[in-house]
């Protein structure tokens, strides 16, 4: 234990005096910031851990809706946290920056060959390269995106020419930056949207049955005797009896109000006020959704350019080692089998990166359609490889915050109230229905001695309805197992969150004591490769030991960005299990 304490203590030093001493080292990444701490248990190693989320400062989703919680907002979940050594003691940090090659930050060296080493190319001529950002793009430095990566407006545009959909540059985003542009142009949360203020409008119409009807209509008639009156014979326009025309006028109003319903019009409207509740819900359950679907799909990026980059110093060794066989070769220490090898292993590299390649653009393209840009974009991630943050929060905290916060579970409550007034509304057709009605008509024929007639009318009219079949009942029996249904969909939406809490938890967990693994993995793997090459080239070594050796470093580089960015989507998943809500209290 004593010994693996003082070989960590003295390792940035070691590897300060390789990266100086050695120039065929391997290409690696660049490590931003690696936080150490001391524990009873010898020298640990964090990465970066008191990176904070991200933070996104976006417009309300919509001006109806203001009252929501702020979503897409991420979470802050550090506040002051100190990482505690598996002793309980609290842990003494230093930071490994500022020197070129300490475990802070790692500088690649291009090798330097051997004399008389040649140039010979093997397996292709060059490796493949990823595409480059087009027109020099940068990130901007705020959290609003370009309005360039906007779609068109028009919904129903589709492109019909080919540099219509002609990817014309590459922008680097942020993690902020992809929530805004999903907040702004997401098609489902667009629709839920929609949704919610149909069902506001569905609500008002209920709204307006407190409201007596008034009605009111006219008519303006002109009459008279028949063309065939007129032309009879012996007909006589002066006999009183003859029909001569006529013009009428006649107007009615009606006011009518429901003075009682046996609670249909009051059940209606609880109804159609916990639709309008479960809208709400349902797209706060749908922001959150896409706010971890974009997030883990931005991580998925990260790690698609993480594995190209891998890939790429991948290459370069294998290149290395190639020319070092080759010199070799040349001097008479080396065998025409370990050149062949080193071949093989550069062909398989390159093989890897092309594969990589491929990915990526997938990956991007994956992005780039859940956020419904521009036909013409592309864009890459621009935020580092980090942690996102920490989890300060217990399990059973976890839980229970997840239980009190989720939309689903009120949004099952919601439902279950809409079926108890919907049954309630079928019940109240069965009883009486008593309406006010008082009404006024006026009557008046022109061009005569009379005048003019009106009167009036005040009642009181009723409705009961004696027998219908029993459908009311048959519909009253159907909401009430509908309500036993919503019941049960609470019971199992429960028992579901809580799962989803403790799974990423649990990976929450496993993948920050990964990274420590991970990045000690990675420095052996360094110091793995260095030692195979020196050997290799003092000739006490084997191409085989060379090849082992980088075949685990860039397995070893894979497993620490892998274990950083799964760390991040458990962070993310967990987050979406509790909510934002939670942390707004």
């Amino acid at each position: 234990m004593k010994g693996q304490q003082l070989f960590q203590s003295l390792l940035p030093s070691v590897t300060l005096a390789v990266l100086t001493t050695q120039p065929s080292l391997a290409d690696t990444a660049k490590v931003n910031e690696v936080r150490y701490f001391a524990s009873p248990q010898g020298l640990s190693a964090i990465y970066d851990l008191n990176s904070a989320v991200k933070k996104v400062n976006p417009q309300q989703l919509t001006p109806y809706i203001d009252s929501f919680p702020a979503i897409f907002t991420p979470i802050s979940v550090i506040t002051n946290v100190n990482p505690v050594g598996s002793g309980g003691a609290t842990v003494q940090e230093f930071t490994a920056t500022g020197v070129q090659g300490s475990r802070g930050e790692f500088q690649s060296i291009p090798p330097t060959p051997l004399p008389n080493s040649g140039k010979k190319r093997v397996a292709q001529t060059g490796s493949p390269k990823p595409n480059a950002p087009i027109n020099n793009a940068v990130p901007t430095k705020n959290d609003q995106p370009p309005s360039y990566l906007n779609p068109n407006p028009n919904p129903l545009q589709f492109p019909t020419k080919p540099d219509e959909v002609t990817v014309q540059g590459t922008q680097p985003i942020t993690l902020a930056q992809a929530l805004e542009l999903a907040r702004r142009n997401n098609r489902e949360l667009q629709v839920a949207l929609l949704t919610l203020e149909r069902n506001r409008f569905a609500l008002r119409e209920a709204q307006a049955s407190l409201l007596p009807s008034a009605n009111l209509s006219s008519d303006l008639t002109r009459s008279g005797p028949g063309f065939s009156d007129q032309i009879l014979p012996g007909s006589n326009p002066l006999d009183p009896t003859f029909r001569s025309s006529s013009t009428g006028f006649n107007a009615s109003a009606q006011i009518n109000y429901q003075i009682y319903t046996s609670g249909q019009r009051n059940a209606n409207i609880r109804a159609n006020e916990e639709q309008v509740r479960s809208s709400e819900l349902d797209v706060e359950r749908q922001s959150e959704e896409i706010r971890l679907n974009v997030t883990t799909q931005y991580y998925d990026l990260q790690q698609a350019d993480e594995q190209v980059r891998i890939n790429e110093a991948a290459v370069r060794n294998a290149q290395a080692s190639l020319r070092d066989a080759q010199a070799l070769e040349r001097a008479g220490v080396g065998t025409r089998f370990a050149v062949l090898q080193s071949q093989v292993n550069l062909a398989d590299a390159q093989q890897n990166l092309t594969n990589a390649i491929s990915q990526q653009r997938i990956t991007r393209r994956r992005l780039v359609t859940s956020l419904s840009l521009s036909q013409s974009v592309d864009i890459s991630a621009a935020d580092p490889v980090q942690l996102a943050g920490l989890w300060n929060q217990t399990l059973e905290n976890s839980i229970v915050l997840a239980f009190q916060n989720r939309p689903e579970l009120q949004q099952q409550l919601a439902n279950r109230n809409i079926n108890e007034q919907r049954r309630r509304l079928a019940l109240a057709q069965l009883g009486p229905q008593i309406s006010l009605v008082a009404g006024y008509s006026l009557q008046d024929t022109f061009d005569d001695s009379g005048s003019i007639i009106d009167n009036y009318s005040l009642g009181v009219r009723a409705n009961l309805t004696l027998f219908d079949g029993g459908a009311a009942r048959a519909s009253a029996n159907q909401r009430r197992a509908d309500i036993r249904i919503a019941e049960t969909q609470f019971a199992e939406t429960r028992n579901q969150i809580r799962f989803q809490v403790e799974q990423a938890y649990s990976n929450l967990q496993s993948n920050l004591e990964n990274i420590q693994t991970a990045t000690a993995a990675l420095d052996q793997a360094r110091e793995s490769l260095r030692l195979a090459r020196l050997r290799f080239q003092a000739g006490v070594g084997t191409q085989t030991d060379v090849i082992d050796a980088e075949n685990r470093l860039t397995q070893a580089e894979g497993r620490r960005v892998s274990a950083i960015l799964d760390y991040n989507r458990a962070l993310a998943s967990l987050q979406r299990s509790v909510t934002s809500r939670a942390f707004l209290r």
